[in-house]
Formats: C-alpha cells, sequence, structure tokens
C-alpha cells in the first residue's frame, strides 16, 4: 500500500501548524496545473515584488521540488523540497526536511510539511487549504511573524489572478 493509497492521518495541533483556508473562484484543475507545473508556479508562487525565476517539479513521491526566490534587489534564495504524498487535483504534500529520494536535509531555520489540499465545490470553485506543520512551537510562532498568513495568501491571490487571466 502506498501513502496514496491511504488516508491522510492529519490532526491539526494548534500549537505546530499554521493554516491557510480559503474558497476561491478557480475550478480545482486550475489549482492543480498551477501548482504541479514549473511554467505556471514561476508566475504565483512567491509574493511580490519577489519572484520565482527558477522552479524544479519533479511529480512524484521523493520528486524533487525546487524553486528560487529573486528579491527586487535581486538577492536570490534556493529551495529544495520532497514530495510526500500525491493525489491528482487532491493533495499535495511536500517538506523541506528531506530532499530528492527522501534524503535527510540540514534542518533549514523554517522547516516545515506543507499541505496543500484542493476539494471542487462545483464547476468553478475549490476551496484550497494550505497547512504548514513544523516540528516545534517556536518555529511555528517564527514562521508566523515572518507572515505566514500574509505571504502564502498574497501567493494565493496571485495564483487565483494568474487563473482568471487563462
Amino acid at each position: 500500500m502506498t501513502l496514496t493509497d491511504r488516508h491522510l492521518d492529519q490532526s491539526f495541533d494548534p500549537s505546530t501548524d499554521l493554516v491557510l483556508e480559503r474558497v476561491i473562484d478557480v475550478p480545482r484543475d486550475l489549482v492543480w496545473t498551477a501548482w504541479t507545473q514549473p511554467e505556471h508556479l514561476k508566475q504565483w508562487f512567491t509574493p511580490a515584488p519577489y519572484t520565482t525565476p527558477e522552479c524544479e517539479i519533479d511529480l512524484r513521491p521523493g520528486g524533487r521540488f525546487r524553486w528560487t526566490n529573486r528579491s527586487p534587489e535581486g538577492e536570490e534564495g534556493e529551495y529544495v523540497a520532497c514530495y510526500l504524498d500525491i493525489i491528482t487535483q487532491e493533495r499535495l504534500v511536500w517538506t523541506n526536511l528531506l530532499g530528492p529520494g527522501f534524503r535527510p536535509l540540514p534542518l533549514p531555520e523554517l522547516a516545515f510539511t506543507a499541505v496543500i489540499s484542493m476539494a471542487s465545490l462545483g464547476p468553478s470553485s475549490t476551496r484550497y487549504t494550505a497547512t504548514a506543520m513544523h516540528p516545534t512551537p517556536a518555529i511555528a510562532a517564527h514562521h508566523a511573524e515572518l507572515g505566514f498568513a500574509e505571504g502564502w495568501g498574497a501567493a494565493l491571490d496571485q495564483l487565483v489572478d494568474l487563473a482568471r487571466r487563462g
């Protein structure tokens, strides 16, 4: 049995988990495409005025999720994560605690596992839930202080704008 054959046993822990949930006027298949196609993800993933000039997606459990953020001043940061679970048009689970092939990475300052869930609410609407699960309350608090809700919310707004532009 693979992870995708099972229901993800995910319970919310308010001390370590941050959640962004919205109903958006975007069909679920477009939300999925925005998350799984590098040419689309580069257009919305990093809140403006930052950009995502590079992205690599190997969409399979153990596959690489890599992106580069660029500041308005030209400073860049590269990030690597590993996909843990994928259910087409329903859920993506990835973590920056592991690299491709489930290989351990050095502990990043902002360590978390992301669960991106999408549920169709009709032909043109999706319930979108992004959960960032952190290993400690201190790391979760740091992520919240850095602007999790604002940053991930701004990125979602950009995804919605991209989908509306077609």
